[in-house]
């Protein structure tokens, strides 16, 4: 189960992150396996709508069970899947890197969402906050 204080850890260890790696303002969402939010985090600065980026980035991860770096692949080779699915998850699904899966002994038991600086740098601060919670990050495979 993912608890708050694991929650909290994870986006405080990506905040840490960002800001040790010169990182553009965050949003950072952490997300339960039932796509509810634990943790919703944004820097000052950001953009009016980079929560939402950040959420639907997770939201889409958990709905498709698959780190949003694997969606994006998706995107290119099957657009009509991915829009269909967007459609479905009523444009919740954002198909670029930064939505990572958290892992529990394999299993999801949640997912972290983060939007504002590239969607790389994006997806390294998820993983370096869910590793330090002590959990195993899935970004996707490219």
């Amino acid at each position: 189960m993912l608890t708050l204080t694991k929650a909290r850890k994870i986006a405080d260890t990506a905040l840490k992150h960002a800001h040790a790696n010169n990182f553009k303002p965050l949003s950072i969402v952490v997300l339960d396996a039932r796509a509810q939010r634990k943790v919703v985090l944004t820097e000052d600065n950001t953009s009016i709508k980079r929560a939402e980026v950040a959420f639907s980035k997770a939201n889409g991860a958990l709905a498709m069970g698959s780190g949003s770096r694997s969606l994006g692949k998706m995107a290119a080779e099957r657009p009509a899947f991915i829009q269909a699915a967007m459609h479905i998850a009523d444009g919740a699904l954002v198909p670029v890197p930064g939505g990572v899966l958290i892992r529990q002994k394999g299993v999801v038991i949640g997912a972290v969402g983060i939007s504002g600086d590239t969607s790389d740098n994006d997806e390294a601060a998820a993983v370096a906050g869910i590793e330090a919670a002590g959990f195993t990050a899935d970004p996707g495979a490219a």
